[in-house]
């Protein structure tokens, strides 16, 4: 099946398929249901892609086989203060990992993965992280991704 795939750097013109997946992950993530709207989510992260694409602060990869979409993941770049474990305060975080139920156990959510923490790296970030929920934790744990002790979340 991973012949017929094509992994596609998104642009302007992919921002339906990009807010539209970005909400059937957050609804998969959250346990909501598939009809649950999110209008302001919606919103936001059409502007959000919009000027982080422009910008090449934000990098998506669609998948698809044969013409019809089956995956995406996305991973933002950002700075932050340097460290001493981080000495340009480069970051990259990914997010909005997604494969159609059809499709999963193909190597897509990993093959995208790999071309996201290529991109990062080719870039000079040093720390790439990401969130995980119970599905994705043996992917991400497999491509040597840990579990981050020393942070915490103001909620």
């Amino acid at each position: 099946m991973t012949s017929t795939l094509n992994f596609h750097r998104a642009g302007a013109d992919d921002l339906p398929i990009l807010v539209e997946t970005r909400l059937t992950v957050l609804r998969a993530a959250n346990g909501l249901p598939p009809d649950t709207p999110l209008a302001r989510v919606r919103a936001e992260s059409e502007a959000y892609y919009r000027a982080a694409l422009a910008a090449g602060d934000h990098l998506a990869i669609l998948v698809y086989d044969q013409g019809v979409f089956v995956g995406a993941g996305g991973v933002s770049f950002y700075r932050v203060m340097p460290t001493v474990h981080n000495p340009t305060g480069q970051k990259a975080y990914i997010m909005n990992l997604y494969t159609d139920p059809a499709y999963r156990r193909c190597g897509i959510a990993r093959r995208t993965l790999a071309l996201l923490v290529e991109e990062a790296k080719a870039r000079g970030v040093l720390q790439i992280s990401l969130e995980a929920t119970a599905m994705g934790r043996p992917l991400y744990a497999a491509c040597g991704f840990t579990p981050m002790p020393d942070e915490m979340e103001l909620l």
